[in-house]
């Protein structure tokens, strides 16, 4: 019962993070705006960073999945900056 509670966050967060990309991008589809394709790669990027967070703590805990999921966050927040600075440029 005690891997019950961790399991139920771990794919939450997945479920929300992938949520607001998808609800993100549809809003970029409809008024095309360069910070909401940016700010949905980033949900993307951290959809797949929580996706592994599983993988790591549940489905595969004796592979050491952290570096992939400190890469994916780095390059979530990586591509968000960029967005900010492009959008900036372009005002």
């Amino acid at each position: 019962m005690s891997s019950f509670f961790p399991t139920l966050v771990y794919l939450l967060c997945f479920a929300a993070s992938s949520c607001c990309a998808a609800l993100l991008f549809r809003s970029f589809w409809r008024l095309r705006l360069g910070l909401l394709f940016w700010s949905s790669l980033c949900f993307g990027l951290l959809a797949l960073a929580n996706l592994f967070v599983v993988f790591d703590m549940i489905l595969l805990p004796e592979q050491d999945l952290r570096p992939i999921r400190l890469w994916l966050s780095l390059s979530a927040v990586s591509v968000l900056l960029f967005g900010f600075l492009w959008t900036q440029e372009e005002n």
